[in-house]
């Protein structure tokens, strides 16, 4: 870290190691609208605080707080001093360069912080928690020392680098202009929900328990899957919604357009918590929410893209273990009336020899279509029998990269991770 006699000091683009290489790690495989993050010191009665801040180009806000090395996952007086700061100084900005002169709205913090990677770090010596775990700080001197170093800093940046700023700014206010579209579609949404019955889309299937603790959602890839999913289904507590078309990359896409995304509405209408900011658990209508897809190369994108649009918009399912991907069998070994189902060569191959091999008979599944409801019940519907993985987000961090490794607009990492982990791929249909 370069050393300043300043107390208060702003080191943009000069810095080299600490949270600065944090963010840039967190920014690495997303295009960054200026090369190098903004670092911002302060310390004062005793106080030390930093962040480093790095916009890119993408729609998420990620920001990870700190004080005394702690993760304070819930945020605190510091996060929030950081926010009002950062608001302030671009919303300062953009009046004093009258930019809003032909706008209909004006940037919220939301909008300010789209495209945002921020770590924000504080050290003090009388650190006050919230509740046991320590995960939000409470200190009400620290929201006032943050928002003013944090304003006063950045009005010094966005003056010393207009080109930077710009950017900045007008990504602020294309954001702006994204929540209006979105509120009129949030309205569109909330309108269905009272004009129509239940709200729910019309290729949904809806089961007729009401206890939302003991019913689970199939989205299930394709007509012609999801037409023998509800026949096979248990109609007391499974409901079955039929995908179909190419999915939405929510990675690539603001809130507006996932709101009206025609293959996007139906899963949020059935879910029926909101989306987004607006998102509330407590009013999911199903605790078990279970992507079903094709064994193959294509549904394993359609369930990514899912798992994306679940991370980025409707995050606690992931958080409070709701999303499941079923595991389709690849197999149906069969001798008379025995049959075997088994998820990949090597198994097909001991069920043949546990059938005595001669006069077997070998399915090969190339999609959920090829199954009927029987079928469908018995591999993929029964919890006696079906296999499901359960998505966990032990590492927020790390799931955040991944996705953007994925679904990104970066080739070069994608291509780089393909390479690295193709010797793992099974059961690849080319």
């Amino acid at each position: 870290m370069l050393k300043d006699e300043r107390t208060d000091r702003i080191h943009d683009f000069k810095y080299d190691g600490g949270i600065c290489s944090f963010v840039e790690y967190l920014n690495q495989n997303k295009k960054p609208l200026f090369p190098k993050p903004v670092y911002i010191f302060s310390s004062k009665d005793g106080m030390e605080f930093e962040v480093a801040l790095q916009y890119n180009e993408g729609y998420q806000e990620n920001i990870f707080s700190f004080a005394n090395n702690i993760n304070t996952i819930e945020g605190g007086t510091h996060l929030s001093g950081f926010k009002s700061g950062l608001t302030r100084a671009v919303n300062n900005y953009i009046k004093n360069a009258d930019m809003l002169k032909n706008e209909k709205v004006s940037p919220s913090g939301e909008d300010i912080r789209e495209g945002l990677t921020a770590v924000i770090s504080i050290k003090i010596s009388d650190p006050q928690f919230e509740g046991q775990t320590k995960t939000k700080l409470q200190n009400s001197d620290v929201e006032g020392i943050v928002n003013s170093a944090v304003y006063e800093k950045l009005m010094t940046f966005f003056e010393e680098h207009p080109s930077e700023t710009k950017n900045i700014t007008m990504k602020s206010i294309m954001a702006a202009r994204g929540r209006e579209a979105a509120r009129k579609a949030r309205e569109l949404t909330r309108r269905k929900s009272v004009l129509e019955s239940g709200s729910l889309p019309g290729k949904l299937a809806d089961c007729t328990w009401n206890d939302p603790e003991k019913t689970e959602l199939f989205l299930v890839e394709g007509d012609s899957a999801g037409g023998s999913a509800k026949q096979g289904r248990d109609r007391a507590y499974q409901a079955i919604l039929a995908l179909w078309g190419k999915m939405l990359n929510t990675e690539k896409a603001r809130v507006d357009k996932v709101l009206n995304n025609e293959k996007i509405q139906p899963i949020i209408l059935a879910i029926g918590a909101g989306v987004g900011q607006d998102f509330d658990i407590n009013r999911i209508r199903y605790h078990k929410i279970i992507i079903m897809a094709d064994a193959d190369v294509d549904g394993a994108h359609i369930s990514t893209l899912l798992m994306t649009f679940f991370y980025r918009y409707m995050k606690p399912l992931i958080e409070h273990g709701k999303i499941y991907i079923a595991m389709p069998p690849l197999f149906l070994v069969r001798k008379g009336k025995q049959k075997i189902y088994v998820y990949n060569e090597m198994d097909r191959d001991k069920a043949i020899v546990e059938l005595g091999e001669k006069g077997v008979m070998v399915q090969r599944y190339k999609g959920l279509g090829e199954m009927n409801a029987e079928q469908l019940w018995e591999t993929t519907l029964d919890p006696a029998h079906r296999s499901l993985i359960s998505v966990k987000m032990d590492d927020a961090i790390e799931a955040d990269r991944m996705f953007t490794i994925l679904m990104g607009d970066e080739v070069e990492p994608r291509r780089d991770f393909i390479q690295a982990n193709a010797r793992y791929v099974k059961n690849l249909d080319v």
